[in-house]
């Protein structure tokens, strides 16, 4: 779980944009962000933008009574906010050079078909960048399995001051095995992958308490549910040719 502008600059991120920024170089760059919840300062945009560089991002999310709280305390960061199901949000298909999506996928249904949405609205040679957390980590095990109350106490405890929790929904898509899948099927180039954990930034006794939870799954599980990361992080690039085939 990552709480919202947390991060500085993450140059697994903001090197591929700043890439695409210089390879586009004379026209401005539009990004589309999926998900309030996402930690934008990590494309490095800000930098961009002192270059001389002309970014706009536009925010999507769900129109749902937690989203429009999340969104009504960050909105004025963005050129634009769209609301409204993921799944048909009027979104311009073609229309979006990078689409930014964290933090999201674990908390939604119908994940494959958010997921077209997004790419359908990237140009060809687009990229779509994922950050999320791993349906097959220790912590969304926990995630899915805790009663309410500690959900919300371990929420306030990595998100303070934003509302929450969202739905902890974890589909089969929101893991390794099914982000791979979904690239392959849908004929997308994976250029890079990672996994973080997030956990050991935060030193609060709850979260301490996490961790060794965690690593108690782990050991139960051997290893099914690791505790060595909790996230995945995905560049993927949508081929210039929509005919393309992954070999």
């Amino acid at each position: 779980m990552t709480i919202v502008g947390e991060r500085d600059a993450n140059p697994f991120f903001a090197q591929p944009l700043r890439d695409y920024v210089l390879h586009e170089l004379g026209r401005p760059v539009r990004v589309l962000q999926a998900g309030c919840l996402a930690p934008l300062r990590e494309l490095g945009i800000g930098q961009l933008e002192e270059g001389g560089f002309e970014v706009s991002v536009t925010l999507v999310e769900d129109d749902t009574p937690l989203a429009r709280q999340v969104v009504s305390q960050i909105a004025a960061a963005y050129d634009d906010v769209l609301t409204g199901d993921l799944r048909t949000a009027a979104i311009t298909q073609r229309t979006f050079d990078v689409v930014y999506c964290a933090s999201l996928l674990e908390h939604i249904r119908h994940t494959e078909i958010v997921l077209d949405h997004l790419v359908a609205a990237l140009t060809p040679g687009g990229l779509l960048m994922i950050r999320m957390s791993d349906r097959c980590a220790a912590l969304a095990l926990l995630d899915r399995f805790l009663p309410s109350p500690l959900r919300k106490s371990l929420w306030k405890d990595l998100r303070p001051g934003f509302p929450g929790p969202f739905p902890a929904v974890y589909e089969k898509s929101v893991s390794e095995r099914g982000i791979h899948s979904y690239t392959l099927v849908r004929g997308l180039v994976i250029v890079q992958h990672a996994a973080e954990p997030t956990l050991p930034a935060n030193r609060t006794r709850l979260s301490s308490s996490v961790r060794t939870v965690c690593g108690v799954i782990s050991w139960l599980t051997r290893g099914r549910f690791g505790d060595d990361h909790d996230e995945l992080l995905y560049v993927i690039r949508k081929p210039q040719d929509r005919f393309a085939r992954v070999v």
